[in-house]
């Protein structure tokens, strides 16, 4: 390739990468996509800490997959808001290494039916095994690519097995 192919090369992915984000910050990008720009300052779990979420245990789910280690701000979970930069919990997957990755948010309410950006929550009764009233709740898999869907609340690729082996 010579370089003048080279240069066009460049000019048309600069002008996608400008393209793509305006389109973020004009508020057009997916769900998926305002919530990794909103919340990506929890890839840090001390961010999360700092911030007044606290860490409850890793889900499992019964037929395979996880949620992983929730970080909880109980304030948010009490003040019924729907904000996209506050989420409920954070979630992180734990790592053979002991580290924990961000892989997930989870957005909770007890006022509905719910919706955040028109995607609508999912409704849990009680009694529940998280202990709370009825509520709402929306899993947005952000970091993680989740097969079963970015709303869904297991991930098949997301495991708990770290934390067994540090017993």
């Amino acid at each position: 390739m010579n370089i003048h192919v080279w240069t066009r090369h460049l000019i048309n992915l600069s002008i996608l990468s400008i393209a793509a984000t305006t389109a973020n910050a004009n508020g057009t990008g997916t769900l998926e996509e305002k919530v990794r720009v909103a919340d990506s300052r929890f890839e840090n779990v001390a961010m999360a800490t700092a911030e007044g979420y606290a860490p409850i245990p890793c889900a499992s789910g019964i037929t395979g997959g996880a949620m992983g280690i929730h970080y909880v701000n109980a304030a948010y979970l009490k003040d019924d808001r729907v904000d996209l930069a506050r989420p409920e919990a954070v979630m992180y997957e734990p790592m053979a290494d002991g580290t924990q990755k961000l892989v997930a948010v989870e957005y909770i309410t007890s006022k509905g039916p719910a919706s955040l950006e028109g995607q609508l929550f999912n409704f849990n009764s009680a009694p529940n095994r998280y202990g709370l009233g009825p509520f709402y709740e929306l899993h947005v898999w952000a970091w993680k690519k989740n097969p079963t869907g970015t709303f869904a609340d297991m991930n098949p690729d997301v495991s708990c097995e770290a934390m067994k082996m540090g017993d």
